[in-house]
């Protein structure tokens, strides 16, 4: 039987299990346009556990769209350190100045599209879960959903290309009476019951209709087939600097395509420094998208000459929590600094 035959009784079972089983996330406890915003931005890229502090914080700080237009864009990226991909607090930053010229908010997903930073899926979620407009949202979690309820086996080459293929079924499946619900329903399903790993079928309130568990978990579990970019591994050098109780950092330029305008301790070889013999004060790691990066520590005497430039500044060690630092390095430094002054 075609998903089609049974979508009726799917999004029956669905809403059931939904309406008791959703989790009490600030954003459907209090919910607004703003809130969902915010939650939207948030979520793109980043786990639910690892943002609802921020959230909590941002709100304080910035509790609407007016509050959030008239900050400064080093405010904004001070208040987002710590979530990663800034540029959605760049996005959303140019995204309130928008809203607030505009007469009324966009009433549909078209009209939400031609703001800053917001792409098919975001425009989908926040029209329809706070707006109660007929979009699918179609991100990682309703694709593996619904390849599994349907049993697509075929391979595709990314991420984009499966939702792609899947927005027509997400549309298919939507319950246009309440969309909003319905589209959190199917991500929850997704995040909570049907996991990329070791899916929990036994629990899935809508196993009957899915396709690929009738054939065996062990086949549900591999769908969908989505071919993997390769991890890349590198490896940097850098090093920790200190005189007259400041720090020698580098600021990422305005232009970067990742860590734009934000420190971090500079690499050895644009200082033109050697690497000193030894082993370094610390070896961290880190991942940004498919790279893994391993970055090795040293500390560097400050008696060589190491001059400011537009790359590189001295920073008083006492200014560190005022300006903003990769999330990373800023963890690192707070583990490495009270060793070094232990000294």
């Amino acid at each position: 039987m075609e998903f089609s035959d049974t979508v009726k009784s799917f999004r029956r079972a669905l809403a059931k299990w939904y309406s008791s089983a959703q989790r009490p996330l600030p954003w459907r406890i209090e919910s607004s346009l703003y809130r969902t915003v915010v939650s939207e931005f948030m979520l793109q890229q980043t786990q639910i556990k690892t943002m609802l502090p921020y959230y909590e914080r941002w709100l304080i700080r910035f509790p609407d769209f007016q509050t959030l237009a008239a900050a400064s864009p080093e405010t904004v990226l001070k208040y987002w350190e710590g979530l990663g991909y800034y540029s959605r607090a760049r996005n959303f930053h140019k995204l309130a100045q928008a809203f607030v010229q505009l007469p009324q908010p966009p009433q549909t997903a078209d009209g939400w599209k031609t703001l800053p930073g917001i792409g098919p899926y975001t425009a989908a979620a926040i029209s329809s879960i706070a707006q109660n407009y007929p979009a699918a949202v179609v991100d990682g979690n309703v694709v593996r959903v619904l390849a599994r309820i349907t049993n697509e086996t075929r391979a595709f080459k990314n991420n984009g290309e499966a939702v792609k293929a899947f927005t027509l079924t997400a549309k298919t499946a939507l319950d246009e009476k309440n969309p909003g619900d319905h589209n959190q329903a199917m991500m929850e399903l997704g995040a909570t019951i049907c996991l990329k790993k070791n899916p929990d079928c036994i629990h899935c309130p809508v196993k009957k209709f899915c396709a690929a568990r009738q054939e065996s978990a062990q086949h549900a579990a591999a769908l969908p087939r989505i071919a993997r970019t390769p991890t890349q591994k590198i490896s940097i050098d850098r090093g920790l600097i200190l005189k007259d109780k400041k720090i020698l950092l580098h600021q990422i330029p305005e232009n970067a395509v990742r860590l734009a305008g934000q420190y971090e301790l500079p690499e050895l070889r644009n200082l033109a420094c050697p690497i000193p013999k030894g082993n370094p004060l610390a070896i961290k790691t880190r991942a940004i998208t498919n790279n893994r990066f391993r970055e090795s520590i040293y500390v560097i005497d400050s008696k060589l000459d190491f001059s400011e430039s537009d790359k590189h500044q001295w920073i008083p060690c006492k200014d560190l929590e005022t300006i903003t630092l990769s999330g990373p390095h800023r963890k690192w430094l707070r583990e490495l600094l009270p060793k070094l002054k232990a000294k």
